[in-house]
């Protein structure tokens, strides 16, 4: 079977590719993922991406996207993965935008998604704790009714981009005797709320992504509830769905491979150049299919969406492939390039491709534990997808 995109739409993908062109200007090598300088150079990029629509190009226009098809905003994604640009997968548009959407009031759309949509602000993931992580429903920060508020206490840990971030969304225990899942409740959290201190988790590389949130009674008004009381696990999963699925992990492979291959071709070995060594060219053309597996998934996904479908155990499938392909590309990089890919600092002309695949070979390691390990996204595929019973 072929897959072909319409001419409209090819002629879109080249209009995107033309816009991050002039537009994407990607922060200096001295710069770090993390850091003021590239947060300020992200920001400034999805404002101009909101100016022209693209940043929630496929969301309602009365909550300030395009109502564009979905074909169009993977294309967009697709594109920018493949550039290093920002795709406008931040929590605010990939992740709470399109649950507010689903489980929100009409009076939190109203504040929230023009916002979102607007580049205007940006939100942090409260969900992870430091005893719950992959087994997430086992959460204890609690949030207890006072008044016409709820005070919340307890710690989150893993938050990307906190420092940053203007708003969390947060899950808390409402009912602790309560089974786990149906004792969760949903909350919306202004991040200059009294009570909430960020604190900064360094990475091997000596990044600042992560942070650790600690919730010392933060009022938060009832009616920033997302959902039902007691009910925010079943929100929280519907958001996971969305959180999986990006075509971020083949786009950004296959810009990878293509580096690869461009690296082996124009250099030599103790034996001639490293394109001619076969077991290095098998190697290669191995990862370009797996390339393709995974933006196959990532259409499937894509193409679901865009019948009013919610993917459950197909963005499981994306998520699970994507992340550990990233960790397969990284990991052959780096014993194709040898002994040099260890030098890793971006700014070390000696370092063969600027160190990005030493670094990557770090960076990956998160990929499958973040937004939900690879275990537990095969229990999803096995159970809701193969309909096998619970161990």
């Amino acid at each position: 079977m072929e897959f072909v995109f319409t001419p409209e739409q090819e002629t879109f993908r080249e209009r995107v590719r033309s816009f991050i062109k002039d537009n994407w200007a990607p922060p200096p090598p001295t710069a770090r993922p993390g850091d003021d300088t590239t947060n300020e150079a992200e920001r400034e990029y999805e404002k101009r991406l909101a100016k022209n629509g693209w940043l929630t190009m496929a969301w309602p226009k009365e909550y300030g996207g395009l109502a564009a098809n979905h074909m169009e905003q993977l294309i967009f994604r697709e594109e920018s993965g493949y550039a290093g640009a920002p795709g406008g997968g931040g929590q605010g548009i990939s992740m709470v935008g399109p649950c507010l959407m689903v489980h929100g009031s009409e009076d939190q759309k109203k504040e929230h998604l023009p916002k979102i949509a607007s580049g205007e602000v940006h939100w942090g993931q409260g969900f992870s704790e430091p005893g719950s992580g992959s087994d997430l429903a086992s959460l204890q920060t609690r949030a207890v009714r006072d008044g016409d508020d709820f005070v919340i206490n307890g710690q989150k840990i893993w938050t990307s981009g906190a420092h940053h971030a203007d708003w969390f969304h947060v899950l808390t225990r409402t009912a602790p005797d309560a089974p786990k899942h149906r004792g969760i409740s949903y909350f919306l959290v202004d991040g200059k709320t009294a009570g909430i201190t960020v604190r900064p988790l360094i990475n091997m590389l000596g990044d600042h992504e992560f942070n650790e949130v600690f919730f010392e009674d933060v009022r938060v008004p009832a009616a920033n509830m997302m959902g039902e009381e007691n009910r925010g696990w079943y929100v929280a999963t519907t958001l996971l769905d969305f959180e999986r699925s990006g075509v971020n992990w083949s786009a950004s492979g296959r810009r990878q491979v293509e580096d690869l291959t461009a690296y082996a071709k124009q250099t030599r070995g103790p034996r001639g150049r490293l394109i001619d060594n076969q077991d290095l060219r098998y190697g290669l053309a191995n990862l370009r299919c797996e390339v393709e597996v995974s933006r196959l998934l990532s259409y499937q996904v894509v193409w679901m969406q865009s019948q009013g479908k919610v993917p459950n155990y197909e963005a499981s499938m994306s998520k699970a492939f994507g992340s550990e392909l990233g960790q397969r590309v990284a990991n052959f990089g780096m014993r194709m390039i040898g002994l040099g890919s260890q030098r890793i600092d971006a700014n070390d002309a000696a370092a063969p491709l600027r160190g990005a695949f030493g670094r990557a070979y770090m960076r990956t390691v998160p990929g499958t534990i973040a937004a939900g390990t690879s275990e537990v996204q095969r229990n999803i595929i096995a159970t809701r997808g193969l309909g096998l019973p619970r161990g």
